[in-house]
């Protein structure tokens, strides 16, 4: 029904930039919140970062004030922008999206996800 699919990914050095992107497609449904998600190896995802249909964002305490999430809905994608990266950002990172089928059944989907990696 939808498929998403993560871009942006890569190898950074500690205090660089990096900018995720994830686009939305199929038919026959209308997006709800998004949000990226991440995962280091041996560790547990956690939630980096949720964008609401409305524009509401949430962030984990560890990225606030580095990384930005943004939406164009036109596009159907979803972003984060990602500042002074740090070691410690190095994970999978993975986009989730929130969705209701035109039935108004609401479901999930993930991407596959996109590798990080910063240099110390």
């Amino acid at each position: 029904q939808v498929q998403l699919v993560e871009s942006g990914g890569g190898l950074v050095q500690a205090g660089g930039s990096l900018r995720l992107s994830c686009a939305a497609s199929g038919s026959s449904f209308s997006i709800n919140a998004m949000a990226w998600y991440r995962q280091a190896p041996g560790k547990q995802r956690e939630l980096v970062a949720g964008i609401t249909s409305g524009g509401s964002t949430d962030y984990a305490d560890s990225v606030k004030g580095r990384f930005t999430i943004s939406r164009d809905n036109a596009k159907l994608t979803v972003y984060l922008q990602m500042n002074s990266l740090k070691p410690e950002d190095t994970a999978v990172y993975y986009c989730k999206a929130d969705f209701s089928t035109t039935w108004g059944t609401r479901l999930v989907s993930w991407g596959q996800g996109t590798q990080v990696t910063v240099s110390s």
